[in-house]
């Protein structure tokens, strides 16, 4: 059988022993908290390099410092804060890389995934502020401000701006932000010299090479049950993956129970309301973690009959998805979605 002290639930990582030694070099592990959330970062230092591990976690906490002043709307004097308490901001580069990106997901998923449903988000407690009595004349007034061509970034050198159409229009880059942020650390490791490594930051993964055992890393997919808290205690599944990306998206932990009906996280941009379909979770895995975060949103927006058609048409994804009934799960994946294939795992 499989020790699970070898796996990473995809939820929470369960770190594998740090200081383990390959012929690729030592591996070391970092953690802590950022976004609200932890991050693990596990890595083999290139031996013979002369990189110290000091070296390592300095550019990793400076690297998160930067995405949180730019990119988190928790951060009350980051960028994005600023711009939807109405300033005019100068974005930095961290800023234009996850709205220009943002903006193209966007085009693509004829507004299925919009940052700028920020006003929803916040509407129905989901955002940055505290949930208020929801109406339908609050749903058409915040609909009147989502839209991704309602922003935009104007200019450039020192007279570059985010502007936007209206006053009160905002952005909430959550659904994109962590997986770029393990994007935007995979690439110092890089720079590093580091072929082997897991970087996990609020629960989202990218990956590259093997782990300290030889192998491939080994991530744990949580069973979307309702209220599952419990980080990696019931799998649903287990995958063995090198050198991509891994999200999951799902409204069984965000979510409240309102005069009997459950509000998700997930909220439709074209009906301004919670999703009511029956996907429980969509887990993504893409070439990079900015495009796998958002697209496991993108799935979760549009129901599990969409989302099998979207994966369907694509080669350059890999999609599980789970869906049905609390009591009665059902389960669709990509024929390329590497599920470890051993039984004893049963």
């Amino acid at each position: 059988m499989i020790n699970k002290s070898t796996i990473i639930p995809l939820l929470i990582v369960t770190l594998l022993i740090a200081g383990c030694s390959t012929g690729k070099g030592r591996y070391e592990r970092i953690e802590g908290y950022a976004q609200g959330s932890t991050f693990h970062i596990i890595y083999s230092r290139p031996a013979g390099s002369g990189v110290k591990s000091a070296q390592v976690e300095e550019r990793v906490n400076s690297l998160l410092t930067a995405i949180d002043n730019s990119l988190s709307g928790y951060n009350k004097g980051s960028l994005l804060s600023r711009f939807n308490a109405g300033e005019e901001i100068i974005p930095d580069s961290l800023f234009i890389e996850v709205f220009n990106r943002s903006k193209e997901i966007w085009l693509e998923s004829s507004g299925a995934f919009d940052p700028s449903a920020a006003p929803l988000f916040d509407l129905w407690g989901f955002g940055f502020s505290n949930r208020d009595t929801v109406t339908q004349h609050l749903i058409d007034s915040a609909l009147l401000l989502v839209g991704m061509d309602m922003v935009s970034i104007e200019g450039s050198g020192d007279s570059i701006r985010v502007t936007r159409e209206l006053p009160g229009v905002k952005l909430n880059f959550n659904a994109i932000a962590q997986g770029y942020t393990c994007d935007v650390i995979a690439r110092a490791l890089d720079d590093f010299g580091c072929t082997d490594y897991l970087v996990e930051v609020g629960r989202e993964i990218v990956c590259k090479g093997l782990s300290s055992r030889g192998d491939k890393w080994k991530v744990g997919l949580d069973k979307p049950l309702d209220g599952n808290f419990d980080e990696g205690a019931n799998l649903q599944e287990i995958i063995s993956m090198s050198d991509g990306a891994l999200v999951t998206s799902g409204n069984y932990r965000k979510f409240y129970i309102e005069n009997g009906e459950k509000r998700s996280h997930t909220i439709d941009p074209a009906t301004g309301r919670p999703v009511t379909h029956n996907l429980l979770s969509a887990t993504v895995i893409a070439s990079d973690g900015a495009t796998a975060d958002a697209y496991a949103t993108w799935m979760m927006v549009i129901g599990e009959e969409r989302a099998m058609e979207l994966a369907s048409q694509r080669n350059d994804i890999e999609v599980y998805l789970v869906y049905g009934e609390q009591d009665s799960m059902k389960v669709w994946h990509t024929d390329g979605f590497p599920i470890y294939s051993n039984d004893s795992k049963k």
